[in-house]
């Protein structure tokens, strides 16, 4: 259950002087699971999941991309979906389970897409990895031997600036399709 709470802070008390910050006039008491671990926190009604993910829980695997949904670098798990984080608000994740890519280790140990990533050497910087295995992880979930055209829908709003994405869909293809699918 989502709790407004007005805040206090040195900004002038006039919402018309320049300096108001008001982005935290209104906050809100927002619980969540994040990665299996309960959160409790206070964040504005504005706040972004990204910036709340980031800044607020220093889980930075999430990637600021473009800032706008183009580039599905910020792409979570939100019950087993994907979301991009940059234009999803905190407060929409009210008593949902997040999960981002420093929540998919198995005791400390790569999930297996991401190992595959690594064996096909898919990523060359890496900024947009992140959110490439939050998407194909999201798909595992619904298919759990997915087509190639399930696989290249499931990474449509995925954008690598680095890569033809060759290596990218051999190493999902490896990681997530049934081995008796041709």
């Amino acid at each position: 259950m989502l709790a407004f709470v007005l805040t206090a802070h040195s900004s002038p008390k006039n919402s018309a002087e320049p300096g108001y910050d008001h982005s935290m006039a209104l906050s809100l008491i927002l619980s969540m699971v994040v990665n299996d671990d309960p959160v409790c926190e206070a964040v504005s009604e504005s706040r972004s999941l990204l910036e709340f993910l980031r800044e607020d829980l220093n889980l930075t695997g999430t990637k600021h991309g473009c800032d706008v949904g183009d580039c599905g670098a910020c792409t979570v798990m939100v019950d087993d979906k994907p979301r991009l984080a940059c234009i999803t608000l905190a407060a929409d994740c009210e008593s949902r389970d997040v999960r981002t890519i420093e929540g998919i280790s198995d005791q400390g140990q790569a999930h297996r897409i991401q190992q595959a990533l690594n064996q096909y050497v898919a990523a060359q910087c890496g900024y947009c990895t992140p959110g490439i295995v939050m998407s194909l992880m999201a798909l595992q979930k619904t298919t759990p031997s997915p087509s190639q055209e399930q696989i290249i829908d499931s990474l449509a709003a995925n954008i690598c600036r680095c890569t033809g994405y060759t290596k990218i869909l051999a190493a999902a293809r490896d990681a997530l399709m049934d081995k008796a699918d041709p």
